[in-house]
């Protein structure tokens, strides 16, 4: 009489995150449907970087919350170029450049929303974050520039931007490098006083923003509790720790957006 296979201790975990474990295998090799899901995990990573930026829908969406938008490229000209070429990514093109010059005026922060290497992230989920930011924001009266839709961008390309616009904080929300089982992470990079030439020790960074990851709400008060900091005490980037965790998250229902000025000379509301 045959006994029966004792289970596996570690299938429970699988449960509990996405990493690759107990997979057990088949002779010496994986068995047939962890190589199965291992190559489709590989092609949604590759779809998430070769799927074609929608700006106009980003825009859109982002437009019904109220919220006048910018739209700019940079120097990368294509999909293949931004690939090869990191450092095109992360400067305007000449036609954009002006564009936002003739926008510039003065405003504590300026959002960019960039398709980084995840345009499927930010088509998910960057108006979504930036509806749960814009009650925080409010509640500040911080001045808010137009937000920029930023097509073949690295994150980099924020400090020109926020340069350009006068602002004296920039947030660019921008897909991450997809991972084998996160295609679709959106990051948030903030830097004070931005120009071009900061670094990337200049900036904070709230990652891994998606429905498996960190909620909108979470994110929004993170980013949120960030700026006021930064703020206050003039600076961005390493020496800017994230102690948002101590505080605690309202439980109260959040305010309407606000409506965003179109005239950035506007004075600041009280």
């Amino acid at each position: 009489m045959s006994r029966p296979v004792p289970p596996d201790p570690w299938s429970a975990l699988r449960t509990r995150t996405p990493a690759r474990i107990a997979i057990g295998r088949s002779g010496a090799s994986l068995p047939t449907r962890e190589v199965l899901a291992f190559s489709l995990a590989h092609a949604q990573a590759r779809d998430a970087v070769h799927t074609p930026f929608d700006a106009r829908a980003v825009a859109k969406a982002v437009e019904a919350l109220g919220v006048p938008t910018l739209h700019v490229d940079s120097a990368a000209c294509d999909r293949a170029t931004y690939l090869r070429r990191p450092d095109l990514g992360r400067r305007l093109c000449d036609g954009s450049r002006i564009a936002l010059a003739s926008a510039r005026g003065p405003c504590d922060l300026a959002v960019v929303v960039a398709d980084g290497l995840s345009s499927t992230a930010v088509h998910a989920h960057a108006a979504p974050l930036i509806a749960a930011l814009l009650p925080l924001a409010q509640a500040e009266g911080w001045r808010l520039a137009p937000v920029t839709i930023a097509s073949q961008a690295r994150v980099a390309l924020g400090d020109e931007v926020g340069e350009l616009l006068g602002a004296r904080l920039v947030l660019l929300l921008v897909g991450e490098r997809p991972g084998l089982s996160s295609p679709d992470s959106l990051g948030a990079y903030l830097t004070f006083q931005p120009r071009v030439g900061r670094t990337d020790a200049e900036r904070n960074c709230v990652s891994n923003i998606r429905a498996e990851g960190l909620s909108y709400d979470q994110a929004a008060f993170k980013l949120a509790w960030l700026m006021r900091v930064a703020l206050r005490l003039s600076l961005t980037g390493v020496a800017l720790k994230d102690e948002s965790d101590t505080a605690a998250m309202p439980s109260a229902s959040a305010p309407a957006a606000p409506a965003i000025a179109r005239d950035l000379d506007e004075p600041r509301s009280a």
